[in-house]
Order: C-alpha cells, then sequence, then structure tokens
C-alpha cells in the first residue's frame, strides 16, 4: 500500500503529488511540512481519518431548517395581516365618526354665526308693514292716521227736556259754509228734546239749532256757529266698500263724561242689510236698509261716525238697531241716505216718501201680508181701488211678508210712480194699480 499520499489540508482530498495545487478546493500547498502545519492548526485530520458526510442527514437538516424559515415566515405574514385588519376595522371606525363629528362642528359654527347675526343685526332691525289706502298709510301704528282726520271732527250730542240732560249720544260735523257748521247725529239722540247742545273736543260746550229731522231714516240735522267747529269730516261713500275693509266708530259710548271720543275697530260684517226694528216713539216696527259691522258700538254711540280705514265717514252708528242679546253686530245708516236727508233739511225742506193713505195690520196666518184697516178718502189707495179687508200680498214684484216690508219697498219709489199692489179680496186675487202720491201720516 502507499503509505505517502499528498492529502490536502484544507478538504481533506486525495491530490497528486506532483501538484501544488488541491484539484478540489483550489489550496496551494507548499511542501509536506506546510501540509502538516496546516492541518494541525486547523485540527482536521487526514483524508482517511476524516469521517465520510452524510448526504440524507444534511437534506433533512436543511429541509426542516427550510420549513422553520416558512413557518416563521407564514407567522410573520399573519401577524401582519391581523394587523392590517385591526388597523382596517380602525379607520372604518374612524369613518363613522368623522361625518358625525363634521356635523356637531358645523351645527357649532352655525349657532355662533347666528348669535353674532342676531345680537348685532336683527336685535337693532326695525321691521315696518305698511299699505297705502289713497293718501293715509295703515303701519304697525294701526288706523291712529285715519283717526286723526275725524277725531275732532266728532262731538257729543246732549240733549235736554226742560233744562235737565236726560239722554246724550254722538254726532259729527259733516260740513260747514260761510256761517255755520252743520253735524249730523241719529233722530232717536235729539227725539223728544226742548233743548240740544253739543260738546266739542276742545271741551268747549255749544247750544245748537235742529234743522231737521226724520224718524224713518233716524237721521237729524244740528247747525252751529262756524267759529265754534273744531274740525271737519271727510265724507267717503259705500260704493266701492267690500265685506271685510277696515271699519272704525267714534264716539261717546256710555258716560261721555269719561269715555268720550272712544275710538273702536272692526270691518264690514255686511252691506245692504234689511233690518227690522221698532220705530221712535211706536209700537209698529220698520225695515232699513243697513251697515253691519263688528266695530264695538255702546249705547251713546248713537249718531257718531262710522269710517273707512282712510279716515273717510261711511255710515252713521244707530244703536237702536242692535240688539242686547247679540255680541258683534253693529249697524250703521250709509252716508249717501244721511247726507240726502240733511241737505233737504239745509234747503228748509222735509225728507218725503210716497203715500197711499192706509192703515195697515200685519196678517197671522202663515203665508203673511198686510191687512188694510182703513182707507183715507181720496187717498192715492182709495183712487186705485184699495178697499177695507183686503190683504196685501205683493207690491210690484216683491212679496210682502208684513206691513213693515211693504213700507220699506213703497219708500224706494218718488212720488208720482205707478206701482202695482196684488191683493186678496173674498177669496180672489187681485192686482191694482195705484199713483203715489205725497207723504202723509199713514202709509
Amino acid at each position: 500500500m502507499e503509505t505517502n499520499k499528498k492529502i490536502c489540508p484544507n478538504c481533506g482530498e486525495e491530490m497528486k503529488k506532483t501538484s501544488k495545487f488541491c484539484t478540489n478546493c483550489g489550496c496551494e500547498l507548499k511542501d509536506e511540512v506546510e501540509v502538516e502545519k496546516i492541518s494541525k492548526r486547523k485540527g482536521r485530520p487526514k483524508k482517511e481519518e476524516q469521517p465520510s458526510l452524510d448526504i440524507e442527514s444534511i437534506k433533512k437538516d436543511l429541509k426542516n431548517e427550510l420549513l422553520t424559515e416558512i413557518k416563521k415566515e407564514e407567522e410573520v405574514k399573519q401577524k401582519a395581516a391581523k394587523a392590517d385588519e385591526i388597523d382596517l376595522n380602525e379607520f372604518k371606525s374612524k369613518l363613522k365618526i368623522y361625518p358625525i363629528l363634521s356635523c356637531v362642528v358645523t351645527l357649532l359654527l352655525c349657532l355662533i354665526a347666528f348669535g353674532f347675526f342676531y345680537n348685532y343685526y336683527m336685535k337693532h332691525l326695525v321691521i315696518e308693514t305698511t299699505k297705502t289706502e289713497k293718501e293715509v298709510t295703515v303701519n304697525e301704528n294701526g288706523i291712529s292716521d285715519a283717526v286723526e282726520k275725524v277725531y275732532d271732527a266728532t262731538v257729543v250730542v246732549e240733549s235736554y227736556l226742560n233744562g235737565r240732560l236726560y239722554a246724550t249720544g254722538s254726532g259729527f260735523v259733516y260740513k260747514t259754509d260761510d256761517d255755520y257748521g252743520y253735524i249730523l247725529t241719529n233722530d232717536h239722540v235729539i227725539s223728544g228734546a226742548t233743548d240740544v247742545k253739543v260738546l266739542f273736543s276742545n271741551d268747549k260746550r255749544e247750544e245748537v239749532k235742529v234743522l231737521g229731522s226724520d224718524s224713518y231714516s233716524d237721521v237729524a240735522l244740528l247747525r252751529v256757529n262756524k267759529e265754534s267747529v273744531v274740525a271737519t269730516a271727510e265724507i267717503g261713500s259705500t260704493d266701492e266698500l267690500k265685506v271685510g275693509d277696515t271699519a272704525f266708530a267714534v264716539g261717546a259710548p256710555l258716560d261721555s263724561q269719561a269715555y268720550a271720543w272712544s275710538v273702536t275697530r272692526g270691518i264690514i260684517s255686511g252691506k245692504n242689510r234689511t233690518v227690522e226694528v221698532s220705530a221712535t216713539n211706536s209700537r209698529s216696527s220698520q225695515v232699513m236698509e243697513v251697515l253691519q259691522t263688528d266695530a264695538a258700538i255702546n249705547s251713546g254711540n248713537s249718531g257718531g261716525p262710522l269710517c273707512n280705514s282712510n279716515g273717510e265717514v261711511i255710515g252713521i252708528t244707530n244703536m237702536k238697531l242692535a240688539s242686547s242679546s247679540i255680541e258683534g253686530m253693529g249697524f250703521a245708516i250709509p252716508i249717501e241716505t244721511a247726507v240726502s236727508n240733511a241737505e233737504k233739511f239745509i234747503e228748509g225742506g222735509q225728507v218725503t216718501y210716497p203715500y197711499l193713505g192706509v192703515a195697515l195690520l200685519d196678517a197671522t196666518d202663515e203665508e203673511g201680508g198686510a191687512i188694510v184697516q182703513e182707507v183715507e178718502k181720496k187717498s192715492p189707495a182709495d183712487k186705485g181701488g184699495l178697499k177695507q179687508g183686503d190683504i196685501i200680498i205683493k207690491i210690484d214684484d216683491k212679496e210682502v211678508t208684513s206691513s213693515s216690508y211693504l213700507k220699506y219697498n213703497l219708500y224706494k219709489h218718488k212720488v208720482g210712480d205707478k206701482i202695482k199692489l196684488t191683493v186678496k179680496r173674498d177669496g180672489e186675487t187681485k192686482v191694482l194699480e195705484i199713483t203715489l202720491g205725497s207723504n202723509g201720516e199713514k202709509a
């Protein structure tokens, strides 16, 4: 056997004797002595002493190491994925909170902004709503401008009987001329008085003259010296008046010393109302065409002005048309009726109505009508063929339900007009044509 083999001290492989380099690892060897030294220094045995390598064991170890590394890497990935999932959930929860926080913050900012806006702007803002009607402005101050136009023209009317005050009412100066002022009031305010005085808004009391009065229309006209007049009212019209328009009354309700020149406000509740009332100083009744208002009208307001929102007089309040059992229903004579009658009084005349010359009684049966109790000789009724006992059921084409409604429709005509009366006589119906005459004591 060969004993002098050349072994590489680095890898333990046998080398050629003549080669200075190991064909396996490339290690350079100088001589035997150096090889021995290197072998001893590294503590490696020579080739024949080095144990053989276990390849399967190495593969197994490498595999185990590889599996361990893979397992560690998987654990790292799982931990990373779990951490990412936690972060994502936290992010989603934060996303839900952000809109709520945003709304709260926005609301707080709006409240703060509104607080500044209200404090520095709204508190100092003056809102004024105006409505212009003709030359008078109706605003948040009410109708004070309109009231001023009629306030000083309104007077307290005092009726005296043999030197003693027995009744008070209201009135207003509706016009003046070079010498006098003319005051409109109700007939029932001064009816029966021996003396009449008026109290002006300047607390001056003046005696007046009654120029004329009419119980049917309930209008009376008083005259006073012009220098006593404080102010004159503006006269309006009911032609353009609408239901729902503002209306107000000025007068001296109840105690004239305590409540004179009281103003009450309401609306026009109705136009052309036909109301049946008791006539002054009579047991009979009559029908009048009036304005209806819910402006408060009390005893003592009678004869005072009812005005529109422009301060123009559109009627004369008439308390005798209001029942004590009814609230919010006052009535007024249309200003056109009052002025028309007043002009006749100024001219020295009286209010004339057409008449038939009969005495009437209301029928008691369900059909109604007016029963003729008496016919004046040579009267329009007598000349037209009307007889005692006839029951008048129609005047022209208007139904007659009572003597009051007969007069109401009769007085719409003028003296000289021809009318047709439908009557029942002895069970038969007849139509009579009558020419109306001037007024007398009977219809």
